[in-house]
């Protein structure tokens, strides 16, 4: 089958390639990995630009490094949202380990001072729309036998029925292994498995790669 894939980066990011060694996805050949007996045709990766943090401030150079090895695959095609980021003012975390030795010294946590801190939140908006929509769209007009959808988000649930049931497309869901697998998404999807982290340690790309502007390398640290 002529196959379209659509990547939810950042709960792929979050859900499976934090904290790893996989983060330098060769993503046709991760999504090829996902179905090897059809034919990945276009990859569509929804995803925003990182605000510079100040505990990573190199996080965006990383990731348009990243940016720049996908656009040396053809099928790739990165449709972006963007970050809403807000100071807020939030309560610290108190461990579990702090508030049972609190209970066997017999202290009297009720009514206590609670510890604030000003935090900068970062929320991504617009990735599970665009990909919701472009999904639809592209079901409609016929341009794919069949869906890759990698995500875990229970909002895309209801543009799977409508593939599915209306459109009557099959759409293979996968959720990253971390994540509790979403019950609206094992109920609307034709199949729902979990990436496995050999899908991911065979589809990485080389440490350097060439484009028109040059060559450049994997980001050091990753």
């Amino acid at each position: 089958m002529n196959i379209w894939v659509y990547r939810d980066g950042f709960n792929l990011y979050n859900g499976a390639l934090k904290n790893t060694a996989y983060k330098w996805l060769d993503l046709h050949a991760f999504s090829q990995s996902l179905r090897p007996t059809d034919q990945v045709q276009t990859v569509k990766f929804f995803t925003a630009k990182v605000n510079v943090r100040p505990n990573d401030p190199d996080q965006p150079i990383r990731q348009m490094l990243y940016w720049r090895a996908l656009r040396t695959l053809p099928s790739v095609e990165i449709i972006e949202g963007h970050f809403l980021t807000k100071r807020t003012y939030l309560p610290e975390v108190v461990s579990l380990d702090t508030i049972m030795a609190q209970y066997r010294a017999g202290v009297n946590t009720r009514g206590a001072r609670i510890n604030m801190a000003h935090v900068y939140r970062s929320e991504e908006k617009g990735t599970d729309v665009n990909l919701a929509v472009h999904l639809v769209h592209e079901a409609h007009l016929g341009r794919f036998d069949a869906a890759i959808v990698v995500s875990n988000d229970s909002d895309l649930a209801g543009a799977i029925h409508i593939v599915r049931h209306e459109i009557k497309k099959p759409v293979f869901a996968f959720h990253p292994p971390s994540n509790s697998p979403s019950f609206q998404l094992r109920q609307v999807a034709t199949r729902f498995r979990p990436i496995t982290p050999t899908h991911l340690s065979n589809s990485q790309f080389p440490s350097n790669l060439t484009d028109s502007q040059g060559s450049f390398s994997k980001p050091a640290g990753w």
